[in-house]
């Protein structure tokens, strides 16, 4: 087991990792940006470097520093959250040629599942069902119009290398192809210089469910089920329950075990998240992320399992040490993203937070690196906290989120807590009744 990890995150996540290094007996090494010295992270490690000004290219997307920072300190293992370089096989393979352990897959499978092509013909290969769309790249606009003829539209261009929504356009029709083809090409040039799409059927009802698999270096996988991520806002997630009120224990079983079973093949080791979207009693592979999940405490909540404390166990060579049978699921677990944005405009709103207080009680988890004068800066994701509920049915998990929310008291700076309220207290909401369009048009309703 590693003696000294660095935790190459910030905010809640780095927070996240302290805590299961703590519980290791793992010292810990903060790094931070000038704006922040004062984040609770930084408290509380046993070691804090600082490694540049606010802006994440010069901080925490500055690899040099990061590695400086490990090699002056003497980590043993660099954890890097979720966001930022988790998912850059680059950094991963730098890391490792620094003698240094990178808790996370190998750069191979970052690099493999980072394009969204190799990963759908990968997928594919080892038995993973896809949606109906091209086999690679569209080379060009006849080839598209050709496909999108083929699979029947509506149909949606995305980037390659996408992600957050951008890079993506649904023609509805053949007189929207054009544009769509050269409005997603345009948006992937500028977000990832890479103007490289491919061309899927477009499904207008899906809803979104991923599955979080472990895997160790010695081929074996497991999967501890799925999460329902489906209520976005341009195609950023807000709220996610773990299991799915529309996925029964036998489909589970059934997309667990192809996932599992493709994972083993590709020799995949530590955490993932595989993503599909789900139409009627359909799955369709769209994307693996090859790091944690913002989400991943629901998953906790329902199968008991701290999966950062399994990250370090898996990247310092254990075996899993359990079974899929071993692999059990226990009641309900709901998620509220609290961003510090406008409940109505979503427009961020960084500042002083002047009073902080956080609900407790029974099956109420908070995930959070606020308190009472931390300045939340104007600089990096707009997410300040995350509330986690936990009980024995969908319907005492709500009425316990309801109970949690109305309990958390941020006072300084706006939040979307009231639009969680609004979406706890809606009916369709409360029957499962809901897709990934759901949310856009809910918040578009008058209130």
């Amino acid at each position: 087991m590693f003696s000294k990890i660095l935790i190459a995150n910030r905010g809640e996540i780095a927070l996240r990792v302290l805590r299961a290094c703590r519980e290791l007996g793992i010292k810990t090494v903060a790094v931070h940006s000038t704006a922040d010295e004062d984040a609770m992270h930084v408290r509380l490690a046993d070691e804090a470097v600082c490694i540049g000004p606010p802006a994440a290219r010069d901080s925490y997307l500055n690899v040099a520093a990061i590695l400086s920072a490990a090699t002056i300190t003497g980590a043993e293992a660099i954890h890097p959250g979720y966001g930022f370089l988790s998912e850059n096989a680059d950094f991963a393979e730098t890391v490792e040629a620094h003698g240094l352990t990178f808790i996370g897959p190998t750069a191979e499978h970052i690099r493999m599942m980072g394009d969204k092509i190799t990963a759908k013909t990968t997928m594919e290969a080892l038995g993973v069902p896809l949606v109906p769309g091209s086999d690679g790249e569209l080379k060009s606009l006849d080839e598209a119009r050709t496909v999108a003829a083929q699979v029947g539209y509506p149909v949606l261009i995305k980037a390659t290398a996408g992600g957050g929504g951008r890079g993506m356009k649904v023609a509805h029709d053949a007189s929207e192809i054009e544009e769509a083809w050269s409005v997603a090409r345009t948006e992937a040039r500028t977000a990832f210089g890479n103007d490289a799409v491919y061309l899927e059927k477009y499904l207008d009802k899906p809803r979104h469910i991923e599955l979080q698999i472990l895997g160790d270096n010695y081929g074996n996988v497991v999967h501890f089920g799925e999460r329902d991520c489906s209520l976005q806002r341009r195609h950023q997630k807000l709220l996610e329950e773990a299991g799915s009120p529309a996925i029964t224990p036998d489909q589970r079983n059934a997309i667990g075990k192809t996932v599992t079973d493709a994972l083993s093949k590709m020799g995949y080791r530590n955490a993932g998240t595989l993503e599909f979207l789900y139409q009627d009693g359909q799955f369709c592979f769209i994307e693996m992320n090859t790091r944690l999940q913002v989400e991943h405490p629901v998953t906790e909540m329902v199968c008991d399992v701290d999966l950062v404390r399994e990250q370090i166990r898996l990247a310092a060579g254990e075996k899993l040490g359990y079974t899929q049978s071993d692999v059990t699921f226990s009641g309900h677990a709901i998620e509220c993203r609290i961003n510090a944005e406008d409940p109505d405009t979503f427009a961020p709103c960084p500042g002083t937070v002047a009073v902080y207080h956080a609900p407790g009680g029974l099956g109420v988890r908070i995930d959070s690196a606020l308190y009472t004068g931390y300045k939340v800066p104007p600089y990096y994701d707009s997410m300040i906290a995350k509330v986690i509920v936990h009980a024995p049915t969908r319907a005492e998990a709500i009425a316990r989120m309801h109970r949690a929310l109305d309990e958390f008291v941020v006072e300084g700076i706006k939040t979307v807590i009231p639009l969680h309220r609004r979406i706890l207290a809606d009916p369709e909401f409360q029957k499962g009744d809901y897709t990934i369009h759901w949310l856009e048009q809910f918040t578009a309703r008058p209130h």
